[in-house]
């Protein structure tokens, strides 16, 4: 007997994205087939940004230690309860930019996101340089990452990712379209 319907929660979350202003371009499901270990990952963006340069992908992994840790608790406590609140899964937000003409300064971008992603969505701001050829300047690509923790208790009663997230995401995505016309040209 299943206890969790994984693939039904990330139907779900794709169409929550899609009620909160998001395009979903594609999805991936991979296993690992020694571990048993899964990854669901979804590529969306902004509906704006579709000719943009702004990708975002979320990207949900499961555990199957933590999977089955939780069906065992389900098991034991029956029908009438629930177990404690200890099982999660990692929940990533992950923005990326193609390499940048004129990289923004990471620490004024990092506390300018810092704003527009809130408290509730802290995000890594970090930025990679490479040289095309030794006589070529630098290009500048972005990453910018969100972690979040989702509870298996919430996705068996069927809560979604609460719009608060969905919304600080939507906002980093505009901001960094907006932001890219400059670092692209």
């Amino acid at each position: 007997m299943a206890v969790l319907d994984v693939a039904g929660f990330v139907a779900d979350l794709k169409d929550h994205a899609v009620e909160h202003g998001f395009h979903v371009h594609d999805e991936r499901h991979f296993v690992e087939s020694y571990s048993l270990r899964q990854t669901w990952e979804v590529d969306l963006h902004p509906e704006e940004g579709c000719e943009g340069p702004v990708d975002l992908y979320l990207s949900l992994e499961i555990d199957p230690r933590v999977l089955l840790g939780f069906e065992d608790a389900v098991i034991e406590v029956g029908d009438d309860a629930e177990p404690d609140d200890t099982f999660h899964f990692p929940l990533s937000f992950t923005w990326a930019l193609p390499p940048l003409a004129h990289g923004p300064d990471l620490l004024l971008l990092a506390t300018d996101l810092a704003g527009v992603g809130g408290r509730d969505l802290p995000l890594d701001v970090s930025a990679t340089d490479s040289y095309p050829a030794a006589t070529d300047a630098p290009e500048r690509s972005l990453r910018i990452v969100a972690h979040q923790r989702v509870s298996l208790i919430g996705i068996r009663r069927g809560e979604e990712v609460p719009c608060d997230t969905l919304e600080a995401c939507l906002a980093v995505s505009r901001y960094l379209l907006d932001q890219a016309v400059g670092w692209l040209d």
